[in-house]
């Protein structure tokens, strides 16, 4: 299993819809970030899917490392910008 990759240094604001089931991108291969689109294939990485409890905006998390996914906690903020797109501490 590889470590996932930092997508970005930031969360990033979405809109959610209540009732509504989505598929997070945890491996950070996506182009679709923060949102699955397959690319997790091969790398032991499962993407984490969830329904949306309330409509309105959210923060998901693109460093992939949050401990609260798909909802950014912070963790980001542990990472400079020349670490996104590598793969994170495991």
């Amino acid at each position: 299993m590889s470590n996932p990759v930092i997508a970005d240094n930031k969360p990033a604001k979405v809109t959610l819809e209540k009732g509504k089931k989505y598929v997070f991108c945890a491996c950070g291969r996506s182009a679709n970030q923060p949102f699955c689109d397959g690319s997790h294939s091969g790398t032991g990485i499962t993407p984490k899917p969830f329904v949306a409890e309330e409509d309105g905006h959210a923060f998901l998390c693109q460093c992939k490392h949050t401990g609260d996914a798909p909802y950014c906690d912070g963790t980001h903020a542990q990472f400079d910008k020349d670490q996104v797109g590598t793969e994170g501490p495991g």
